[in-house]
């Protein structure tokens, strides 16, 4: 990379929020004050293994503007459950693995499922 990045790259965040039985009652209060405070698009529970993720979670995708709110009130609120945000520029590799903020335990993700390149987000 000879030019840095540009924000402007960025169409939209993505937070897993991860559980397992012991913790999905949290995770499920966690997404109800989601749902309540904040203009997002809420995934379906994965109970099992889904794409290159760990362990169950949810997925909460969110518009930049909601960033500056959303994020926050993940660090305050996330309850011990592990939650990985990341941008999506259109590089989900990249996206997962090297632009990710993690807010609790770093989980390995199953690299080999996320293509270096996508069209869509």
């Amino acid at each position: 990379m000879t030019e840095p990045a540009e924000a402007a790259a960025i169409d939209g965040w993505h937070a897993h929020v991860y559980y397992d039985a012991a913790t999905r009652e949290r995770a499920a209060l966690l997404r109800e004050w989601i749902a309540t405070r904040f203009d997002t698009r809420l995934g379906r529970w994965h109970d099992l293994k889904v794409g290159p993720h760990p362990q169950s979670m949810y997925q909460v995708a969110f518009a930049n503007s909601q960033f500056p709110t959303l994020v926050p009130f993940l660090v305050l609120n996330r309850m011990g459950l592990t939650v990985l945000v990341h941008p999506n520029t259109n590089r989900p590799r990249d996206d997962h693995l090297r632009h990710a903020l993690w807010l609790g335990a770093v989980l390995e993700l199953d690299a080999s499922m996320l293509p270096e390149v996508s069209g869509g987000h």
